[in-house]
């Protein structure tokens, strides 16, 4: 028989207690659990834990069996359903329910969707919802149970800021793959210096800096160039600078390190992406005729269906068709100047005399209507009623910065402008030597 005397009691006591309160210590010191987000790679990769709760387009995973499913060719949405389970009446309300969110007729094959299904349910149980990715960002949620709820929604976006600096070998897509940076960032540059770069003219030599911004998904999936910040191009022995600048009344520009806008009253050419076939020029064998006859014009050959843009703001003054034109729009801008672009596949949609339209508008398509050899646009231009060559021609500028807001932006791009200069552009043919741009 054990005996326990009044001591040993206490002590039981205490160190009982004692446990006691290191439980709720213990238990006090851990924090709530919040739920998380995963991707399905990372639920994948990283098995759940039982006081995790987990969601995927703000659904707990948790509760459903998820079957990723990649829209087949030909696939519809109603096929897709009726294949689950789903018959025309409930298809019918479910389309009824995405209304403006989205169109079901628009789901395109190679995306990725996903089916929820309920854990525990019966192999012959009907999904839950389903998810459409529309693409890296966007999805919409589908609540396959009546009353048919559709939502859209946004994976959560991180941006992160990047500056780069380079040398063109060769071209300007081909120095940015060799920097792991997306080409789509070569058409960012070439809309910002659209008034005062020929990116078809861009010579070996020639140099850039970018500060600019790269958009992640789930903080690691790459899905776009954001903004370019700030920049600087060195060609034809200049630096052209080009910082972007928004004032306190919301109007957004890029402007040089003067304050003078890049934007010019007229875009250098109709076309963002071409080259030159034939200048203006007065005495000019034609390809078609064979006769020496002026060429008036300036040639951009391009694939055909190519946009055509409009190369300042205007009101349409003629759309239609010649033998010699093909289609074309003509463009009165002010009193002074005008413009034509002819030999289009086709007129954009909407073109109409007495039309307004604004700097880059797309008011046709390259094509070869007309007296034309290959697709291409002529692109002729009026001054005071008489043709002349837009590649020699001074062109009016734009306005430069408010003085009002002079102060604001020198103050905003001090810090951009240091940046910018202090990086360093790699030396041409070679990898170890570099040299800073000319400072203007």
């Amino acid at each position: 028989m054990i005996v326990i005397n009044k001591r040993t009691k206490r002590v039981a006591l205490l160190t009982a207690l004692l446990a006691m309160l290191g439980i709720a210590i213990l238990y006090t010191a851990i924090p709530d659990e919040k739920p998380v987000k995963l991707s399905q790679n990372e639920l994948e990769e990283n098995p759940l834990e039982d006081n995790t709760v987990s969601y995927m387009y703000d659904i707990p995973v948790d509760s459903f069996d998820v079957q990723l499913h990649r829209i087949a060719s030909g696939e519809s949405f109603g096929k897709l359903l009726n294949d689950r389970g789903f018959g025309f009446p409930a298809v019918q309300e479910m389309v009824f329910a995405a209304d403006t969110l989205f169109d079901v007729r628009k789901i395109q094959a190679g995306k990725s969707s996903y089916f929820f299904t309920p854990l525990h349910a019966a192999d012959t149980a009907p999904a839950q919802f389903w998810v459409y990715e529309m693409n890296p960002i966007d999805y919409v949620v589908f609540e396959l149970q009546a009353p048919y709820t559709v939502r859209r929604g946004q994976r959560e976006l991180t941006v992160r800021e990047r500056s780069i600096a380079g040398t063109i070998e060769s071209s300007l897509y081909l120095t940015l793959q060799n920097l792991d940076v997306s080409p789509a960032l070569a058409v960012s540059l070439a809309d910002i210096y659209a008034w005062t770069v020929d990116f078809f003219r861009i010579q070996k030599g020639d140099a850039f800096r970018v500060i600019f911004e790269e958009k992640y998904v789930e903080d690691s999936i790459f899905v776009g160039v954001g903004a370019i910040k700030a920049a600087s191009f060195y060609h034809g022995g200049t630096e052209l600078y080009a910082f972007d600048y928004t004032d306190a009344s919301g109007n957004r520009e890029f402007y040089d390190e003067k304050g003078n806008s890049l934007r010019k009253a007229f875009l250098k050419a109709p076309l963002k992406f071409f080259r030159i076939s034939s200048k203006y020029n007065p005495k000019r064998l034609h390809p078609v005729l064979k006769t020496m006859r002026p060429h008036l014009g300036t040639d951009y050959a391009a694939p055909t269906g190519t946009p055509i843009m409009t190369t300042a703001d205007g009101t349409i003054e003629k759309v239609g068709y010649t033998s010699g034109n093909g289609n074309y729009v003509k463009v009165k801008h002010n009193s002074v100047y005008s413009t034509q672009y002819l030999h289009m596949s086709k007129i954009a949609p909407g073109m109409k005399a007495g039309k307004r339209v604004r700097q880059g508008d797309v008011i046709g398509f390259v094509g070869s209507t007309g007296l034309a050899t290959g697709p291409h646009v002529c692109y002729r231009f009026w001054k005071n009623g008489k043709q002349v060559n837009p590649l020699t021609e001074k062109l009016p500028e734009s306005n430069p910065i408010p003085e009002g807001y002079r102060s604001d932006f020198e103050n905003f791009i001090a810090p951009l402008k240091v940046k910018l200069d202090n990086l360093k552009v790699p030396k041409q043919h070679s990898a170890n030597e570099e040299f800073p741009l000319a400072v203007n």
